[in-house]
């Protein structure tokens, strides 16, 4: 658990009860998207085709990590989105991209009268959408995590927004993306509102991620009436092949 300073007494210190959102994949597999959790032990996943957010325990030890290779397969490379602690000796970091995580702090959420609520039956063009438009990762199944909207124009899929990670009283919105050809026409607000419109409609509060790099991004979610709540960063290890409980120990993540 987290130290901070006392503010009456500079010279003691007090824990820091974790918030929802530190560890909002297990939050969420843990809570409302339980019936997705493929677990062993203390680690929990969605599966693979729904989604690549996957939950360690706030303090993995050795057999949590012996857990994770074995329920992705010793050699596999492994997404850990959100993870920021340490990593045992003899995986390696093969990715690292810092992140932000970002709040609703008094987002204008309204209705959308041109979004089309999509499906099952959309998803291939949802798929074709993210491939031109990479906002971060959607799979087939990624549609089951919550409401997805969308406008078309002549029947095309031209922009899309939607739900992903769902921790007990928030839902964070996900995979924002506007055709090229329609940039510039505010499509996106438009259906960050409207996503937004229904999570509050459910009484709960959106929240989102994205790199630290994505300034743009950031300006407009800015804008929007979204804060900086964390840093983030957004992992991939490979493990290895063969893992012994006995002899892990943890390392920092350079």
């Amino acid at each position: 658990m987290t130290v901070v300073s006392s503010p009456r007494d500079p010279g003691r210190t007090a824990a820091r009860t974790p918030h929802v959102l530190d560890n909002p994949a297990l939050a969420s597999l843990t809570g409302p998207h339980a019936r997705f959790a493929e677990r062993r032990g203390r680690v929990l996943r969605y599966p693979v085709d729904v989604s690549p957010w996957l939950a360690l325990p706030d303090d993995p030890d050795a057999r949590d990590w012996a857990d994770l290779a074995a329920l992705a397969g010793p050699g596999a490379e492994i997404p850990l989105p959100g993870f920021r602690g340490e990593v045992p000796a003899g995986w390696e970091v093969t990715e690292r991209i810092e992140g932000v995580q970002l709040v609703d702090d008094g987002l204008a959420a309204a209705p959308e009268p041109e979004a089309v609520r999509l499906g099952p039956a959309d998803v291939l063009e949802m798929l074709d959408l993210v491939a031109r438009t990479r906002p971060g990762p959607f799979l087939p199944r990624t549609v089951e995590l919550g409401t997805y909207l969308g406008i078309r124009r002549d029947g095309a899929l031209i922009a899309m927004a939607g739900e992903r990670l769902h921790p007990p009283g928030w839902t964070e919105i996900s995979a924002v993306c506007t055709d090229p050809a329609f940039r510039g026409e505010g499509l996106a607000t438009r259906l960050i509102r409207a996503v937004a419109h229904g999570i509050r409609e459910r009484g709960e509060t959106p929240f989102l991620h994205t790199s630290a790099s994505n300034t743009t991004a950031i300006r407009l979610y800015e804008a929007l009436g979204f804060r900086l709540r964390r840093r983030t960063a957004f992992l991939a290890a490979r493990a290895p092949r063969r893992l012994t409980d006995d002899r892990v120990t943890a390392v920092a993540v350079p």
